[in-house]
């Protein structure tokens, strides 16, 4: 079983609770503290409601806390200029000693930031435009001269300086869905995976235990690359329940699950409990 690092998602709250949230996540010993990158999110179960820029939120952040890594859950590249996305993520990697990891997809069509602003609503842009996108950031991480010429984005030539702190990049995690082969591909270029599962319905569905062993399985046998890679569950458990925490983490840990990632999306989620639930602390299993 690979070692367990815990992380927590922050669902909202006022731009000061959040950044605050981050310090307070580090001193319950959290390993990592992530939060939304949407612009506005609309339906009938979530109605308009405050949201913060992502990068402005973690660069404060970097300045409060010292250990947990930082990162959005999560970027939807498609939508965002590559190359202002590599210098952001690039200065943010500064600015935090070195603590970004950038999770990214397709993004979420509920976010209004998509269909109500213009941009590509359909998966196979937003799939072309994420591909291009990762392969933008990553030339221009490399700190060398880079020049691009794709179906959406072209670049001259041009040289992206200071390069990240991390090396050989900043981790990149990529969500793909159980078993869609294309978007597994995807995975098998970068670092890590945020799973999702498409039933036969073309419905999405929960991501068991077996699924998640069946993923690595598959990913362990297509993999090329010798740098780490993490496979990363999203869940909730109960903070004043250790033992029924660890009950729950136990089985996707066993599975090869390297994060777990505490997201409280569902009520209750005021940040009064969201607070609460930072100081309990990770779900540790034995």
């Amino acid at each position: 079983m690979s070692e367990l690092r815990y992380g927590f998602v922050v669902p909202g709250g006022e731009a000061n609770e959040i950044v605050t949230m981050a310090r307070e996540a580090e001193e319950a010993g959290w390993d990592g503290v992530f939060i939304p990158d949407c612009i506005s999110i609309e339906t009938a179960e979530y109605p308009a409601s405050p949201w913060f820029d992502p990068w402005v939120l973690l660069s404060a952040m970097a300045t409060l806390t010292t250990r947990v890594r930082l990162g959005t859950m999560l970027t939807a590249v498609s939508r965002r200029r590559p190359w202002k996305l590599a210098r952001e993520t690039m200065t943010l990697d500064h600015l935090s000693g070195g603590r970004l990891i950038l999770p990214v997809g397709l993004g979420a069509l509920d976010d209004v930031g998509f269909g109500k602003v213009g941009e590509p609503t359909d998966r196979k842009t937003r799939a072309e435009l994420l591909d291009e996108g990762l392969d933008i950031l990553t030339g221009l991480w490399s700190g060398k001269p880079f020049s691009y010429q794709g179906k959406h984005h072209t670049l001259d030539e041009m040289t992206f300086l200071p390069p990240p702190i991390q090396t050989p990049r900043i981790p990149i995690w990529v969500a793909a869905a159980w078993p869609r082969e294309k978007s597994l591909a995807r995975v098998l270029r970068y670092d890590g995976l945020l799973p999702d599962k498409i039933g036969a319905d073309g419905a999405r569905d929960n991501v068991t235990p077996d699924d998640l062993r069946a993923m690595k399985l598959y990913i362990e046998e297509r993999r090329t690359a010798a740098t780490p890679f993490d496979i990363v569950y999203e869940g909730r458990t109960p903070g004043d329940d250790p033992a029924r925490a660890a009950e729950i983490v136990r089985p996707y840990a066993e599975a090869g699950t390297t994060w777990w990632m505490e997201a409280m999306w569902e009520a209750p989620n005021t940040p009064d409990n969201v607070r609460a639930r930072i100081q309990q602390g990770p779900p540790h299993i034995a």
